[in-house]
């Protein structure tokens, strides 16, 4: 703390107060004179240097950060901080498959990747720069050697992300990386991506605000794939705030990415999404309560959700509960496989033979180079059974068309059917449960604290709607933080 008070001192007396910081008081600090982009760059490389041999959250640091801050900060004064507005000169760090032209490498956690060569910034990556972002280095994913989400949060490059509230317990998802630092304060903001439940899981589990967009909203050009027909790029942050204005940087049509880009731009408001981040947000909105998502929680959990109901209620909204979503999981979750399966090769293979250099170029590769280095590719403990199912794929036949013709069945007479009828604003579940049938639509969730288990463990409270239903989710996940401030700082429990 000695630190933080030494780099928030200024000349006009003031000090700035690093740990959780959001992104309001940090403009507020540049704005008052007692902040600078390098003081703020410095203390997150400072917290990553004490916290990351522990946590393992970080994959990597941007040598160019400090540079990228001093250039930040010359602008905020040669424009006489006129651009101390939106994300200009705040720290962003990347889930570390988000691909950046620079000197960072781009893994998605693997040795197989380590020094290949991306064409391009990924399509958000270009966005952030506009802004004026500070790009502050790689979060550890968990994705490569098993692409479905793997609850350990290991991956060959990071080793095991751990959870700073109870480190015994899991971090969850592929976006553990991100949503650890988030919590544990290693960056100012941090950007993830989801499948099914990588951001909304690892948000749930670390007390951090996730927001997972509807399919298109933001680019995936230059993310490093799985499913295209489920990819989204989204924030993990400390509070909903800080999540939407990283979301207001990030969205927008892309050419790398044109079809879902160009489908999913119609949803973006005029103004953008800030002017959602209202106090009584919660007021008239009907949320309903699908019985499956509660399901296999203790007394004390659940006391605590029927607790947010209540206030839900008495914050103005109409709580519709004991709803049925009529939807059968298991067939989703199979026909969610057998897409996967077949989708990851197709996009695996062009996103490898695209880059300028790279150690393997195909997925049949990638399978190659982890049976070379089973020690460290970890195949004793977790194999790579879905890689091989995946490579022996053939694209798009019968069944799968068939399988994308069941999943939009299942969310026509699930979900959207479930909405319409009932004219709902969102539907709301505990944790990530909601993340299936969220990703087979395309549809968007924000994952917001709700409390603390009796280990101490984080759990959450997510709220979900249709496709473009982004601006009355933020209204009430932002009015529903504001009544209830369930997010303290990381406790580091062994």
């Amino acid at each position: 703390m000695a630190f933080a008070a030494a780099a928030g001192s200024s000349s006009s007396g003031k000090q700035f107060e690093f740990e959780e910081a959001t992104v309001d008081a940090i403009h507020q600090g540049f704005k008052n004179g007692s902040l600078t982009s390098t003081a703020l760059v410095q203390f997150y490389l400072d917290q990553i240097a004490r916290l990351n041999p522990l946590l393992h959250a970080v994959i990597e640091v941007n040598p160019d950060a400090v540079a990228q801050a001093e250039r930040a900060d010359a602008e905020r004064s040669a424009s006489g901080g006129r651009c101390a507005v939106g994300l200009h000169g705040i720290p962003v760090l990347l889930k570390d498959n988000i691909a950046t032209r620079d000197r960072l490498n781009t893994t998605a956690g693997s040795l197989a990747l380590l020094g290949s060569v991306v064409r391009r910034d990924a399509g958000v990556v270009t966005r952030l720069r506009r802004a004026g972002a500070v790009i502050l280095g790689k979060a550890n994913p968990s994705e490569w050697s098993n692409f479905r989400p793997v609850n350990s949060g290991w991956s060959a490059r990071g080793g095991q992300t751990l959870n700073p509230y109870v480190l015994s317990a899991s971090p969850c998802g592929s976006s553990a990386g991100p949503g650890v630092a988030a919590a544990a304060n290693m960056a100012a903001v941090t950007l993830g991506s989801e499948t099914d439940g990588s951001i909304l899981c690892p948000s749930s589990r670390n007390s951090v605000v996730g927001i997972k967009p509807t399919v298109g909203l933001t680019s995936r050009s230059g993310v490093i794939p799985i499913m295209p027909l489920q990819d989204t790029i989204g924030p993990m942050c400390r509070t909903v705030s800080d999540a939407v204005h990283l979301l207001d940087a990030i969205v927008g049509y892309d050419e790398f990415d044109a079809e879902a880009t160009g489908a999913a731009s119609k949803y973006i408001p005029q103004g953008g999404y800030t002017q959602f981040l209202r106090i009584h947000g919660l007021r008239g909105k009907r949320i309903g309560v699908p019985d499956v998502f509660f399901h296999g929680y203790d007394g004390v959990q659940m006391a605590v959700y029927e607790k947010h109901l209540d206030t839900m209620r008495q914050q103005g909204a109409v709580v519709v509960k004991d709803l049925d979503i009529a939807t059968n999981l298991t067939d989703l979750d199979d026909q969610e496989s057998l897409l996967m399966n077949a989708e990851f090769k197709l996009s695996i293979n062009a996103y490898l033979s695209d880059l300028l250099h790279s150690p393997v170029r195909s997925l049949a590769e990638v399978i190659a180079f982890n049976e070379a280095h089973p020690v460290e590719e970890r195949l004793k403990d977790f194999g790579q059974p879905d890689l091989i199912a995946a490579e022996k794929t053939n694209g798009i036949g019968t069944r799968e068309r068939a399988a994308i013709q069941r999943l939009k069945e299942i969310s026509t007479n699930g979900l959207e059917k479930l909405v319409k009828e009932h004219q709902l604003d969102a539907i709301v579940a505990a944790n990530s449960d909601a993340s299936s049938v969220l990703a087979v639509g395309g549809y968007p969730g924000i994952a917001v604290p709700a409390g603390y288990d009796k280990q101490g463990v984080p759990f959450a409270i997510c709220f979900g709607g249709l496709r473009g239903y982004e601006p009355r989710l933020i209204e009430i996940a932002y009015a529903f933080e504001q009544a209830t401030k369930v997010r303290r700082p990381p406790t580091f429990k062994s």
